[in-house]
């Protein structure tokens, strides 16, 4: 099938390259033509495990192409894609639907017999309404439905989590773009990848509804795990016996310095807004953003605190910047608010993530990069583990004793047993576990 992909950002690139791998035929478009160069020439702009050599390979295999201009491949393509990005808004935190609408627009002038437009941003509900409207309005003699196809990727397994979803959800009450689609995911739907269709309001919520369950699984996880450093007892004891409850599952209960990344916080937002507007308050999703904000500016109180409550000239390497491991995302990473509350301290502030220094230096301005883990631990007075890197993982500890002015280490991510850590001279300080 001939597929445009209407951005190539996150998830308009994972998405392009597997339908492109799938099979199909698949143009992603963008408007920064510097972007499009750089893929053309095999660059990746993002940071996500196998997508380079997925993209190489079916570039290599005539498939998958780049491209800032739209026509030739809007008016030929049986589904346009619009994977442009919905930022939450200033003001209100409600998602920010101007990218989508201008893609809408474009699209309808363009489109050439019966075509599917997806959206595969998370819009709010009601999107595929006026979505529709714009088509509709710009190209009154359009044949053509609009789909909602929310994608439910996890960066750093964002191949394996389209190849090998849980469920695919289809919104939409078009037969004719229902057979498209089912033919889009004719792989998955061969390997028994449940398939579910809805009514496309339905599927733009259920995306929301995801995000906001898992987002009140860590902070309900996160507070357990406050109250277990009050009453003495292990938070991730706790959480393997709830998580063997499969009423209740295992995934999501990893106490540590809140969530981040491009989906939770904003995802969270919109949807308390769209509830608000309606008359109909999440009162529950409410308090888990509130919390999960309040938390992250609570870690760098945890690293002062182990520093026995003042960093001033003191100096702190925190390992790990980026809001999880495997990508190079720092949009609302924890590190966004640990780091400038440290400066505010008196801290002075080393750090080094694997993947995210370019990404970092603009907003961490003040903290010194270093060139590795024990470059940025070197002499320092305190070290922290933001990110849970696997790097991170097998630090030699006795190395890093040496390189610490005092055996001070505050694990935000449990990486470490407390007891192993004493027992080789630290001052270890973790999450939930006394």
């Amino acid at each position: 099938m001939r597929v445009t992909m209407i951005g190539t950002g996150y998830v308009g690139l994972v998405s392009g390259a597997c339908f492109a791998d799938f099979g199909h035929s698949v143009t992603c478009i963008d408007k920064d033509a510097s972007k499009i160069d750089k893929l053309n020439a095999g660059e990746i702009p993002i940071y996500e495990p196998g997508l380079d050599v997925l993209v190489a390979k079916n570039v290599a295999d005539g498939r998958l192409s780049f491209s800032t201009r739209a026509e030739a491949s809007i008016k030929e393509a049986d589904a346009v894609f619009i994977a442009v990005g919905t930022p939450s808004r200033r003001g209100d935190g409600h998602a920010d639907l101007s990218y989508v609408y201008t893609a809408a627009k474009e699209i309808a002038e363009l489109i050439e017999g019966f075509t599917v437009i997806v959206t595969k941003s998370t819009v709010p509900v009601g999107t595929g309404d006026e979505v529709e409207k714009i088509i509709k309005q710009t190209r009154p003699d359009a044949d053509f439905a609009v789909v909602s196809n929310p994608e439910f990727l996890r960066e750093g397994a964002a191949i394996e989590d389209f190849k090998r979803p849980d469920r695919v959800v289809v919104g939409t009450e078009n037969e004719q773009a229902r057979a498209l689609m089912q033919e889009l995911y004719r792989p998955l739907y061969i390997n028994e990848t449940p398939i579910v269709f809805t009514s496309r309001r339905t599927s733009e919520l259920i995306k929301y509804a995801a995000n906001a369950f898992l987002a009140v699984k860590i902070t309900f996880i996160n507070e357990i795990a406050d109250l277990c450093e009050k009453v003495g007892a292990n938070v991730q004891e706790v959480a393997r016996g709830i998580g063997l409850d499969k009423r209740i599952g295992s995934k999501f209960l990893h106490a540590g310095p809140g969530y981040g990344g491009s989906c939770f916080p904003k995802d969270t937002l919109a949807l308390t807004k769209t509830a608000t507007d309606n008359d109909s308050p999440i009162r529950i999703v409410e308090t888990v953003v509130e919390v999960n904000a309040k938390r992250k500016r609570a870690m760098a109180d945890r690293i002062i605190g182990a520093l026995g409550g003042d960093v001033d000239g003191k100096t702190v390497a925190l390992l790990g910047l980026a809001f999880k491991p495997n990508t190079d995302d720092m949009r609302d990473a924890p590190s966004l608010d640990i780091v400038p509350a440290l400066l505010e301290a008196g801290a002075n502030v080393r750090v080094y993530d694997p993947e995210s220094m370019e990404e970092a230096k603009p907003l961490l301005q003040g903290a010194f990069f270093c060139d590795g883990p024990y470059h940025a631990i070197e002499n320092a007075d305190a070290v922290a583990i933001v990110t849970e890197w696997n790097q991170f993982r097998a630090l030699d500890l006795e190395h890093v004793k040496k390189l610490l002015t005092k055996p001070i280490l505050v694990d935000l991510r449990n990486v470490y047993q407390p007891d192993a850590m004493r027992e080789q001279g630290f001052i270890y300080t973790s999450i939930g576990r006394g």
